[in-house]
């Protein structure tokens, strides 16, 4: 039989064994990561690594930051013309601006929802099986799975069971918005990015997409910009305040809102700015 000392010893080798394997379940790391609009920088060394299927919730004042950041991790924001970038962004170990790093598997891998519902001006069936019939898929039976799937997953299949010929400017705001991650799970991401996903929603709506967030995570990353902190501090893993373009404060989110580190965060939890 162990004693107790070695009890103890395998129980605190086994701790530090499980917080290792923990901490090493990165999905994205993000290292010095510097951003320009023309000459005007918008990210000043953003480091962070962002765990894997956990809820990443990005937090701060309007024009800190957390869109160009959150569009950079698709590489979104270089559809803007005048960007300019430096530092690095890995994605499941890979330099998504390496040369050979294709950003169309990219945006396959790392799905993303606006902040206002844009579905497409086609039926519910056809907006969820749209992304699908792009890579190829044709066959019905394939494509109704599919569908089914990607709605049940979206908390959205009783709703829209009967209806999938409609049109799906029908759909309530909260509707399409789901109806939009539905369209977003087709294709199926590993991470799922999103950008305010609920500030144009009301609050029975905003309700059920968080809800959404927290039983998606269990299958996908998900990185959420949200200026709402009561949404961070209810549905988030971890917190990354942004201030100015920098990331002043990273840490689980429990932690960031009952003991920050940085008088700033305490500053814009309270509310003293913002």
């Amino acid at each position: 039989m162990n004693t107790a000392a070695e009890r103890k010893h395998t129980f605190f080798a086994n701790t530090v064994a499980d917080e290792q394997e923990y901490v090493s379940k990165t999905i994205y790391n993000v290292d010095h990561f510097n951003l320009w609009y023309g000459d005007d920088q918008a990210l000043y060394d953003v480091t962070l690594a962002i765990p894997e299927n956990q809820v990443t919730a990005i937090i701060g004042p309007s024009g800190c930051g957390k869109s160009t950041f959150i569009k950079s991790l698709n590489r979104m924001v270089e559809l803007v013309p005048s960007v300019k970038m430096n530092g690095s962004i890995s994605y499941a170990g890979q330099d998504i601006f390496s040369s050979g790093y294709k950003v169309e598997q990219l945006r396959t891998d790392v799905g993303m929802v606006f902040q206002n519902p844009n579905p497409f001006p086609k039926s519910i069936y056809e907006n969820v099986a749209y992304g699908p019939k792009i890579h190829g898929i044709r066959k019905k039976k394939v494509l109704d799975e599919i569908v089914e799937k990607s709605l049940k997953g979206a908390a959205l299949w009783d709703e829209v069971k009967d209806r999938l010929q409609e049109n799906a400017s029908g759909l309530s705001g909260g509707q399409q918005q789901r109806l939009c991650i539905a369209r977003c799970l087709a294709i199926e991401p590993d991470v799922i990015l999103m950008d305010e996903p609920t500030s144009a929603l009301d609050p029975i709506a905003t309700a059920k997409v968080e809800e959404l967030v927290q039983s998606l995570k269990k299958d996908y990353s998900i990185v959420i910009v949200t200026h709402n902190m009561q949404q961070a501090a209810r549905i988030s893993d971890k917190t990354a305040f942004f201030l100015n373009g920098e990331v002043v404060e990273f840490e689980h989110t429990d932690k960031l809102f009952s003991n920050p580190e940085d008088r700033r965060t305490e500053d814009y939890i309270t509310g003293r700015f913002g």
